[in-house]
């Protein structure tokens, strides 16, 4: 990754947009190991008391430190990453999926390294929260 814009107190940092859809969820769940039917089927999501199929709170997760480490200039910049999982990501049974949006504001910059508070929201709704990072700066 190349570097980013300076990460400055104060700075708003640009969205990324995530789209998910279901063949993402079979993916992720081969590649994780979590096959849990409410990432696939719509009976045993309704059977749980889900309003429809949810995308796994790690895929989430991950997409949104897919944004920290793009804003951060690599993964290997970020020093702390963390979330709270406050409401699910459903997930159509159609081609279209569902669009993620990740945002983030710089709150601090201190001694080489900056804190991020990332927004996560699907549909206008916040999925994650008290998400927030810490990066390295320079090189």
């Amino acid at each position: 990754m190349t570097d980013p814009a300076p990460l400055q107190a104060g700075a708003e940092l640009a969205p990324h947009m995530f789209t998910i859809r279901r063949a993402d969820l079979v993916r992720y769940a081969g590649a994780s190991g979590d096959v849990n039917p409410i990432h696939w089927s719509d009976r045993v999501a309704s059977a749980v008391g889900l309003p429809g199929v949810v995308a796994h709170g790690m895929l989430t997760m991950a997409l949104a430190g897919r944004a920290v480490s793009s804003w951060a200039g690599g993964s290997d910049r970020v020093v702390e990453y963390a979330v709270r999982f406050t409401r699910p990501v459903v997930v159509p049974d159609d081609d279209t999926g569902v669009e993620l949006e990740v945002t983030g504001a710089v709150t601090e910059v201190d001694d080489g390294r900056a804190r991020i508070e990332v927004t996560c929201t699907c549909a206008g709704q916040k999925v994650l929260g008290m998400a927030r990072a810490v990066v390295r700066l320079g090189p």
